[in-house]
């Protein structure tokens, strides 16, 4: 039999196959591929970021429905704890019952590679993968899909259930500032995609004698995510008003040679991907970094359907840029929330019509003047990424449902839902701790959610925490105030048990 390409595997999707993750759907086995397949020297910057593949986890939410199978793999062996601890969160569902259906394969390497390429130098394992799988019923759900994913489609002729690598263009930076001109969204001016050193010179050149009142850009390269490819670059200190054209692009091409840019050998990166430069959002009474997260969904033989709104967040920046991802809350403040929504769902449509399918996101800076708020769309984020996790972890221990009037999560009593999330809670008590240990906290000071209550925290990345100390949670309240106090209160639980377990030494102190 012909092997079918990665399109043909594709228009064997199902319309109620993209509902499957979100707890319904018919009999279908899912294979969930966290791979990391994204650029290597920019996932060095993050801590423990092999242990990142647990957060897909929470896409055990597809088990609620009794027809459902899924297959996890992971590069190293999940621990058994780990496991149960997010299949223990699902309603209407013995744990027993999920766990049956569930089918944990591991690698064995725990190197920095993606995932995905370790998968496919073991070929056994893949058969013993594909073996469970049955025709014309599965399908791949992955973080990410690259060229990787899309070989392991072909490999296995396994449907995958996300946007074709050849559409990811519309993710990068330059991608998305065409899709926001084309669907008319506001976004800050900026340059065209440079590859060398002096031409971003004098795009940034450029870029301020069209906004001479500019004291800063930001220089971001064209594949970079989470913050993790953007560096601010100071324009005012360089007082370019006070110099000739030529003096002005030879100071801007020193200023950029030391440009403090997280990503390493970034000017290699950009000779090979390209890079950018943007105006600086500053100004205004405030400003916030909101985001909002949508799915298309399959439609007929495969291809786009159904675009929906998923979710709106509030995003917590750091960083030595400000722009690295540390957290979010949910939802995004109801002043521009409609808006945001909006915005997401013309995004949503303009990438449907090109092809795209599955997750999708879309940064904002928000800032106020007076009553108003002003929206600019920053970037497309077309993978999960950090506020994937958190919401669906909402979705798996309440089984609400999001008001697409309001934008609000409500439970099935219809009461309103927030919480405040972070892959991000470091500290050095908690080194050294297992995750029986966090458990046997969490158990011992009520900190875990109770569905009475509709409060508590859900923890992830526990394979990071002995080695990091760093930990990712998501703390829910009936309120914004009530979820930031649940936060709060669990923080400085875990920080003060961990010392006393530790009997007062600090790891690595």
């Amino acid at each position: 039999m012909t092997a079918l390409s990665f399109v043909e595997l594709q228009r064997q999707l199902q319309p109620s196959w993209g509902h499957t993750t979100g707890g319904m759907g018919p009999e279908v086995d899912v294979l969930l591929v966290p791979s990391l397949s994204m650029d290597q020297s920019q996932m060095a910057l993050v801590t423990g970021s092999h242990h990142y593949e647990e957060r897909q986890l929470f896409a055990l939410i597809g088990l609620r429905h009794p027809g459902v199978r899924m297959v996890y793999a992971s590069s190293k062996p999940l621990a058994e704890l780990v496991v149960d601890a997010v299949l223990e969160l699902l309603p209407g569902v013995p744990t027993s019952h999920a766990r049956r259906r569930l089918h944990l394969f591991d690698t064995d390497d725990a190197s920095g590679r993606p995932l995905t390429a370790k998968l496919l130098e073991r070929p056994a394992l893949l058969a013993r993968i594909g073996e469970l799988l049955r025709p014309g019923r599965s399908f791949i759900s992955c973080f990410v899909v690259s060229e990787l994913e899309r070989e392991l489609s072909e490999r296995l002729q396994v449907p995958l259930l996300g946007t074709s690598p050849h559409l990811l263009q519309w993710g990068s930076k330059a991608g998305s500032r065409a899709l926001f001109r084309r669907c008319g969204v506001p976004h800050p001016a900026g340059s065209e995609l440079v590859f060398d050193l002096a031409s971003l010179a004098e795009a940034t050149a450029e870029l301020w004698e069209q906004h001479p009142e500019l004291e800063r850009c930001v220089v971001k390269l064209n594949e970079g995510f989470s913050g993790e490819g953007n560096a601010l670059l100071e324009l005012a200190p360089l007082q370019l008003q006070e110099h000739s054209a030529p003096q002005r692009r030879q100071l801007l091409r020193r200023a950029l040679e030391q440009l403090p840019m997280p990503a390493p050998a970034w000017r290699e990166l950009m000779a090979r991907q390209g890079a950018l430069v943007e105006v600086w959002l500053q100004g205004g009474e405030a400003l916030r970094s909101p985001s909002v997260q949508g799915i298309i969904h399959p439609g007929a033989d495969g291809r786009p359907g159904a675009v929906e709104v998923l979710s709106t967040h509030e995003q917590v920046l750091g960083g030595p840029s400000g722009q690295t991802y540390l957290g979010c809350s949910f939802p995004a403040s109801e002043d521009y929330r409609r808006e945001l929504m909006a915005h997401g769902l013309a995004i949503g449509r303009a990438l449907a019509a090109e092809g795209a399918l599955e997750r999708y996101a879309v940064d904002f800076i928000a800032r106020r003047f007076g009553a108003r708020w002003e929206l600019q769309a920053i970037e497309i984020n077309l993978r999960q990424g950090g506020t994937t996790h958190p919401y669906m972890a909402l979705h798996a221990i309440t089984s609400g449902r999001l008001d697409p009037a309001d934008g609000l999560y409500r439970s099935p009593t219809g009461a309103a839902l927030h919480y405040r999330a972070t892959d991000n809670f470091c500290a050095a008590q908690l080194r050294g701790l297992l995750p029986i240990d966090l458990i046997d906290i969490v158990a011992e000071a009520g900190l875990h959610y109770d569905p009475a209550q509709l409060r508590g925290s859900v923890f992830h990345l526990l394979g990071c925490l002995s080695e990091y100390g760093k930990l990712g949670m998501t703390c829910i309240g009936r309120s914004a105030a009530e979820a930031e106090a649940v936060y709060r209160a669990t923080e400085q639980r875990l920080v003060e048990a961990a010392a006393e377990r530790h009997g007062g030494w600090v790891p690595g102190g």
